[in-house]
Order: structure tokens, then sequence, then C-alpha cells
């Protein structure tokens, strides 16, 4: 191992309103050597999650990182070397890496590879992203029958599964992207019902001429302008998802005011619902089956959106901020020495 040197790509300054590529650079150390006790794992997969960005700006975000850090972020990674007794050289486990060829874990800070699917679709449909369009649609949003259901940033990681779960659920589904290809690949292609491109016509006009009977659920990635538009074409006892705020992630200075939202929430007797879906974890794995079934019978459809190499990783994430990914973003850095299906 001492031949071999570790990629890391690290923050080269911190960004002053949207991100830049030129804001991280790659640089090369030793790998690290495992002490008793810990993992070296080697990453596989990188996940591309647009709420680490967060993590590098000036706005006092928990866990805030600095000038010359490892960019944090979640992978698959394949155990190289093992002192302790309960993982393997070849192990594949999750754990969060960084974007870095090679780090140190402690064994109480991985979770096994459960071989459901493949490796993309472990960090997919049946990880983080695809259980939160899951839960946060079908156990907050309750879509039934005779609803319509409004999805932001629906041709993401997370908005892409919950349109698909609310049309398996019998809802009318709508979706908002950024562009007239992404809102032909949701009704071709994904079959919602219909799709705005939030680039084009005013907004507040595609919504009521796209939803004339108005919204019963919002499931809101974005917060910010968007969800200023949706809430009047809310129907009275709406729901509104609160899943993320993506409009305020690659921002200098984050919107925080309500600007009048109570009084339309009170005239509209809606509900907002935060949700994190670690709050749904104890229910996990009849999700993942449920989410099995239907794409093996073709009923929903998966987007693995997957760049090349690790150095390629700002390219990737950056671009989440500008919408040119299609379903969920990871970046490939390796292969597994062992095969993991």
């Amino acid at each position: 191992m001492s031949a071999e040197r570790n990629r890391q790509v690290v923050i080269a300054k911190i960004p002053q309103g949207a991100l830049q590529v030129s804001d991280f650079e790659v640089r090369e150390v030793p790998v690290p050597e495992p002490g008793a006790g810990q993992l070296l794992v080697r990453t596989l997969r990188l996940s591309m999650d647009p709420a680490t960005r967060a993590r590098i700006s000036d706005a006092g975000h928990p866990g805030l990182l600095g000038v010359g850090d490892v960019m944090a972020g979640s992978a698959l990674a394949e155990v190289v070397t093992s002192l302790e007794p309960g993982f393997a050289p070849g192990d594949i486990v999750e754990c969060y890496t960084g974007w870095q060829d090679y780090s140190l874990q402690e064994p109480g800070a991985v979770a096994t590879f459960d071989k459901l699917g493949t490796l993309e679709e472990h960090l997919s449909i049946y990880g983080v992203s695809g259980l939160t369009g899951y839960f946060g649609m079908r156990e907050v949003g309750e879509p039934a029958p005779g609803k319509t259901v409004l999805v932001s940033a629906a041709g993401g990681a997370v908005g892409h599964i919950a349109g698909q779960v609310a049309k398996q659920l019998g809802a009318r589904v709508v979706g908002i992207v950024g562009s007239e290809e992404k809102a032909r690949w949701l009704t071709e292609t994904l079959g919602f019902d219909a799709a705005i491109n939030r680039r084009g016509e005013k907004l507040s006009a595609q919504l009521k001429t796209i939803c004339p009977d108005g919204i019963d659920i919002y499931f809101d990635n974005v917060g910010g302008e968007i969800l200023e538009a949706v809430l009047p074409r809310m129907n009275e006892h709406g729901r509104v998802v609160c899943c993320g705020y993506a409009s305020q992630y690659d921002v200098a200075a984050p919107v925080t005011a309500t600007r009048g939202v109570p009084a339309l929430l009170v005239g509209k007797r809606l509900r907002m619902e935060g949700f994190v879906v670690i709050d749904y974890y104890d229910m996990k794995q009849a999700a993942r089956e449920t989410l099995a079934g239907w794409l093996a019978a073709g009923q929903i459809k998966l987007s693995v959106d997957m760049l090349e190499g690790l150095e390629r990783a700002p390219e990737a994430f950056v671009g989440l901020f500008g919408g040119d990914n299609r379903g969920k973003r990871l970046v490939r850095v390796a292969e597994p020495a062992v095969n993991a299906g």
C-alpha cells in the first residue's frame, strides 16, 4: 500500500455566492494506515447530495468545512484492510468517505451493503434519496386517487422517485423542472401526467392552466419563489411536504422571511410538514421491498446520472445547482476488486 497515493478533492476557497468548480482542487497524499479496530476503505461510488453545499459557507452550518479540508460526501466503498474482526477485505460498505480514494473508518460508522440491487441502485432508489421520495410522499403527502400532486425539482434524485410513488398510489402528478427536455422526459418516460418548465411562461400562469382544480399535495424540494407561487394554488386542507430548500443552498444570503405565508396557511387550512427520512427507518426494509417490486415490474423507472472519475466530482456537484442532472447523480471512482453484483 505504501506505493499507492490517495487523491483528495479539497476546498480551495470558500465561495462567495454561487459555487464554482474552481472552488475545489485535487491533491495527493499518502494512503492512511489503519490503527487498531479501524478499516481502510477504497471509494467506489460517490453520492452527490445538494444539501452538503451548506457545509462550505459562512452561514454557521454545523460541521462547516474550511480551506484545505476534504469535501464531505457519502459513498459506497470497499474494505481494503481490516483490523476489526467483523469486516474482511472485499466487503462493500456505505460510509462518509469524503471526496477521496481512501479513508479510515470506525466500524460503528459504516453500514454493510445488503446486495439489494446494484451499487448504483443502492445509492439511489434504495438509498437516502429514494427512501426520501418514498416516505415523504407516502407517509407525509398521503396521495390518493382524485388528488392532484405537484413535485418541484421533479427531475432530481428525490423528485423523480416521489412523483412516481404518487402515481403508483393513484394521484394525478405534475412535475416542475428547468427545461422543456426534462418536462418531456417526465411525461414520456416517467409517466407524469403533466410537467412545467419553470423557465418558460410565468409559473403562476402555468400552474393555473395545468392545475385548474388546484393542488392538493405539494412535494417541495426547493422553497423560495416556487413555493410562493404554489401556495395560492393550493386547495383548502392541502398538504405541503417540506423536503428541501434547494433554491437557498447555493446563494450568498439565504432568504428566511416568510412574507405573508402564515395568512395563506390559515385561510386555506394548509398543513406544512417538514420531515427527515431517518425518522422512518424502522420501515426501511418494507419500503425497499415495495420499491424493488415496482422497479422489477417496470411500474417505476430509475434514472442514474453518473460521471467518471474522482477528479470530476466538483463538476458533478456544481452541475446539480444548475439542474443539469437527470435523476440521481453519482461519481464512479473505482470498481470493486470482488464483484458486488
